[in-house]
């Protein structure tokens, strides 16, 4: 049998071309330098392999154009070796683009107004939240109380927010 040129052989239907492989390339790099945007308890959180987590370390101490290009050049073909989908949560959880991240939001708000509110939904907390710092979560809430009956900018009602933002990140209770 006779191939025409127009055909194309099996081999080139499996293979993706080359323009298709660049792209797959640079978004691989794109998604190693937004790492480098994630808050570092987050980074150190991530599983990753620790070779890419010394060039994320290297890169951020790169100041010239061309060093940081050649590094995340080479952080993309260490992202070869890395799965990007888990990645990709993590980072969308840190910028809170996320539906996880928004449902997380809004419950320690709603958690934050009703320990302010309600001396009862302590117990509520501290069961969902075993191994905290009972003692702790006390004292702020007392803090926004009293800031919030004197009229005051809500700063210890805030530092409760994040408090239980915390919590519930490390407890992996989202």
């Amino acid at each position: 049998m006779v191939r025409l040129p127009s055909q194309p052989t099996d081999e080139a239907v499996e293979r993706p071309s080359k323009s298709q492989r660049k792209r797959e390339m640079t978004a691989l790099q794109a998604l190693g330098e937004s790492l480098l945007e994630l808050p570092p308890p987050l980074l150190a959180r991530i599983d990753l392999p620790e070779r890419l987590r010394e060039a994320l370390a290297e890169m951020s101490r790169i100041s010239t154009h061309e060093g940081r290009r050649r590094q995340a050049q080479y952080i993309g073909r260490l992202m070869r070796d890395v799965d990007p989908e888990p990645l990709r949560a993590a980072i969308e959880m840190a910028r809170g683009e996320s539906r996880q991240a928004v449902a997380l939001m809004h419950r320690c708000e709603r958690l934050r107004e009703q320990l302010i509110a309600d001396d009862a939904a302590l117990a509520g907390v501290v069961a969902q939240l075993p191994g905290a710092d009972v003692q702790a979560l006390r004292a702020l809430i007392r803090a926004a109380r009293r800031e919030q009956r004197e009229g005051r900018p809500p700063k210890h009602a805030r530092q409760l927010y994040r408090w239980l933002h915390e919590q519930f990140l490390h407890a992996g209770n989202p």
